[in-house]
């Protein structure tokens, strides 16, 4: 039996990387939801990490890490190609929510997966402000 596919922000994949405070509620959700993500996710895990290693939340090692690890979860997860339809999605979802550029392109392209039809399907992040225009636009938000 497959599990039930959410879409999962990288905020809250990164804590699937590397041991943070959210990686308890990560690696519950983890087990009980399979991944789809949009095309960036993997730039974006690499920022993330690269950034904690600069900030010294991390050492060396857990980069590496919390690299291979990244790679591993690429595998097994959906992905939502780039699309025209995505990005027109985008723009209408800056102008409704106080987004940043790539969570509206995320939550453009979970609302693509999902062929519009948000109700009853689960939005994974840990980044606040994406969780308020993921449930404002009909999902169910999982929030770590």
């Amino acid at each position: 039996m497959s599990l039930p596919v959410a879409f999962w922000d990288t905020s809250a994949l990164i804590p699937l990387c590397v041991r943070q405070r959210q990686t308890a509620p990560a690696s519950a959700l983890y087990v009980s939801y399979g991944i789809a993500v949009w095309w960036a996710t993997p730039v974006e895990i690499r920022s993330g990490l690269a950034r904690l290693e600069r900030m010294n939340d991390i050492n060396p090692a857990q980069f590496l890490a919390g690299k291979q690890r990244g790679q591993s979860l690429a595998k097994i997860w959906d992905v939502v190609a780039p699309s025209t339809t995505i990005l027109d999605r985008a723009y209408s979802l800056l102008e409704l929510y106080p987004l940043r550029a790539a969570d509206a392109l995320q939550l453009a392209a979970a609302l693509d997966y999902f062929e519009d039809s948000p109700k009853r399907k689960v939005f994974i992040t840990a980044d606040q402000r994406l969780a308020d225009a993921a449930r404002q636009s009909g999902f169910s938000v999982e929030f770590i």
